[in-house]
């Protein structure tokens, strides 16, 4: 059996954080007697930010490691629009105008 990656290893662990962590809020809720409704609005107002730095956060990695990862420091995306055999440009070739 193959060892886990290192990418592996680490989409375990988001995976048992997310989880771990709306248990643990539940059990803190019932365990405190915190109230509920308080409880959920507080959580609905800090969920678009926290949401939105997560994201950024994993927007900018995925940048920074496509960069690295083309010798020419182009991005992938603007070579897509170049015609190749292996992207089938036969099938985006320019009509050709009637003379």
């Amino acid at each position: 059996m193959k060892s886990m990656t290192s990418h592996g290893n680490r989409h375990m662990l988001l995976m048992i954080l997310c989880c771990l962590i709306p248990v643990a809020a539940l059990g803190a809720i019932f365990v405190l007697r915190l109230p509920v409704p308080q409880v959920l609005t507080y959580g609905l107002v800090l969920l678009c930010p926290l949401s939105h730095v997560l994201m950024m956060g994993m927007m900018g990695r995925e940048q920074h490691d496509g960069a690295e990862g083309d010798a020419n420091g182009r991005d992938a995306v603007a070579d897509a629009s170049q015609p190749t055999a292996d992207r089938g440009a036969t099938c985006h070739r320019e009509p050709s105008l009637p003379k």
